[in-house]
């Protein structure tokens, strides 16, 4: 089973785009090569579903933080190792040999490029390979186990063959005569295919590695350490907003006897934002990617969900009250399937009256707590609902609260333990003159 995430999800917490203002893929997405950031995508929509995994990519990633390697390759020059390989040659030794020299011949009669292009191609492959050789003798100079070591030693067997021993060793502005490059053509096209696009993925992994470790370190990340799903346990020390300037760091700490966090405070007090760190820190987690936090260790979830900015739908004909019905049922069909889930919802049934909103609030907050095997966080404006809910011994009450300076409201974004008592409504209206405004024009209208 994969780790599962919709598309609301995905959006709430702004996980993905590369065009897209604030995204945390955005963030990592510091990469060289076209190869480096497809691949960097492809994980960003894979997150893992093991301890194993996860914690064998986040020895990768601090190995390469520790070692500092840099980016060893010209992206350009890769660039054109790829094109080169591109398509892979079905035709006989003879064939291509025909090729190669009526591509020379056209080159000279008629200022064909195709010839110079192969030539070009080949040229990049050598200096890539050169490349390559230096990279991994610099990082196999550390003679003690890592858990980079495998594939640098699969790296260096490729280079070891004869072949490719011969090429690299080439000189790339000595000229290569007509002979040599049907050869090689043929070689890198056709013998040597599988591991020439073994030894881009190896490239296009290294960015990825190199990319993300550079931000970890400066960016002051730390990485996730995961166990087992049976363990059920989220702690997270200082964590924080990865792509918000000067954000606040709060903990979290959820666990089978404490799996449900009842957020409440005032708009503006960071709740939202809070709900999005955890959920965002969760993400990266599950992909083995540093998170903005002091110290992270965490259970492996079946999934993530979320309901933080749930809109109506015209087109379905939803309110927006049915649309956070619905999103709460399919929530809830997720958790009785007995899956081991994380879930936030944002100021439940916000889109009907008070009365209804604390009735519901209340009910779907009780029902979702027995499931002892998932982790809830609710935040509600209704902070009535948390005295009905203290009778459940597995909810932990936490708030944002406002500090008000003179009658102007101030915000901390630091969590407290229990429920908030602010209520700034009114008086955020009455700092807005909203209703001086309305009394002047009833006694202008009415004068």
């Amino acid at each position: 089973m994969s780790f599962s995430v919709d598309k609301q999800t995905l959006d709430e917490l702004n996980l993905l785009g590369k065009f897209k203002e604030g995204s945390v893929y955005n963030l990592f997405n510091q990469v060289n090569t076209t190869g480096g950031e497809q691949m960097l995508e492809k994980m960003f929509l894979s997150p893992l579903d093991n301890a194993t995994d996860i914690n064998s990519r986040v020895e990768i990633l601090q190995y390469f933080q520790r070692q500092l390697p840099g980016f060893p390759f010209d992206y350009k020059t890769v660039e054109m190792m790829q094109e080169f390989m591109d398509g892979q040659l079905t035709e006989g030794g003879l064939m291509i040999m025909g090729r190669v020299v009526a591509g020379k011949l056209l080159a000279r009669l008629t200022r064909d490029e195709r010839y110079g292009k192969i030539v070009r191609g080949l040229q990049s492959i050598i200096q890539v390979l050169q490349a390559c050789d230096s990279f991994v003798k610099k990082m196999s100079a550390d003679r003690a186990d890592h858990p980079y070591k495998a594939t640098l030693q699969n790296v260096e067997a490729i280079l070891a063959i004869p072949r490719v021993k011969t090429l690299l060793a080439s000189d790339i502005y000595a000229g290569l005569s007509l002979k040599t490059v049907a050869y090689y053509y043929y070689q890198l096209k056709k013998q040597l295919y599988t591991q020439m696009h073994t030894l881009l993925s190896f490239i296009y992994e290294v960015d990825v590695w190199v990319a993300v470790s550079d931000v970890a370190r400066s960016k002051n990340m730390t990485y996730p350490q995961a166990m087992a799903p049976e363990e059920n346990k989220l702690l997270a020390m200082g964590l924080c907003h990865p792509t918000m300037e000067k954000a606040v760091g709060n903990s979290c700490v959820m666990h089978t006897d404490n799996n449900v966090m009842f957020l409440t405070g005032a708009n503006m007090a960071g709740k939202s934002t809070w709900m999005k760190t955890i959920g965002i820190a969760v993400y990266l987690a599950h992909m083995g990617f540093p998170v903005s936090a002091e110290k992270m260790v965490f259970s492996v979830r079946d999934g993530l969900y979320t309901s933080i900015n749930v809109a109506d739908n015209v087109n379905l004909g939803y309110s927006h009250f049915y649309a956070e019905v619905v999103r709460v049922k399919q929530a809830a069909e997720a958790v009785s399937k007995g899956q081991r889930l994380i879930l936030m919802f944002d100021e439940l049934f916000k889109g009907t009256n008070v009365k209804d909103a604390y009735d519901g609030t209340l009910a779907v907050s009780a029902a979702f707590s027995a499931y002892r095997n998932c982790l809830f966080v609710i935040s509600t404006h209704i902070i009535e609902v948390a005295a009905a809910l203290k009778e459940y011994p597995n909810i932990r009450f936490v708030y944002m609260p406002t500090i008000m300076e003179g009658a102007k409201p101030g915000y901390t974004y630091t969590l407290k333990e229990g429920v908030t008592e602010d209520r700034q409504g009114m008086i955020m209206i009455r700092n807005e003159g909203i209703l001086e405004l309305l009394d002047q024009y009833n006694t202008h209208l009415f004068k």
